[in-house]
């Protein structure tokens, strides 16, 4: 079984077991999250497309840890005007693990 979430502005398909990164959510280590806009549910039966969401259908998660990202550099140079500008970001995530699929 598997179920496509949407949470951060970003989709994710996720089965039972996953381990993904997320944008980062305010909760500390062990604690449960549930993601209520799910797009898509699959099974054997076959696959349920919601309008946008599937109605009931819910994906519970567990949060392994928060982290950060790898480093991006931003640079950049306006050639012959001696400028140039130079930027790094790291992105906060959570690392959630996937127990459960609750499909209505």
């Amino acid at each position: 079984m598997f179920a496509v979430i949407k949470t951060g502005g970003k989709q994710y398909k996720v089965a039972v077991d996953d381990v993904l990164d997320i944008e980062k959510i305010e909760l500390e280590d062990g604690a449960a999250v549930t993601f209520d806009e799910v797009l898509a549910v699959g099974s054997d039966a076959g696959v349920t497309v919601g309008a946008p969401t599937v109605a009931g259908a819910t994906v519970v998660a567990e949060v392994v840890e928060q982290t950060r990202g790898p480093k991006v550099i931003s640079f950049k140079k306006r050639r012959r005007q001696n400028s140039k500008r130079k930027r790094g970001h790291r992105q906060l995530l959570t690392t959630v693990k996937v127990t459960a699929i609750n499909a209505a």
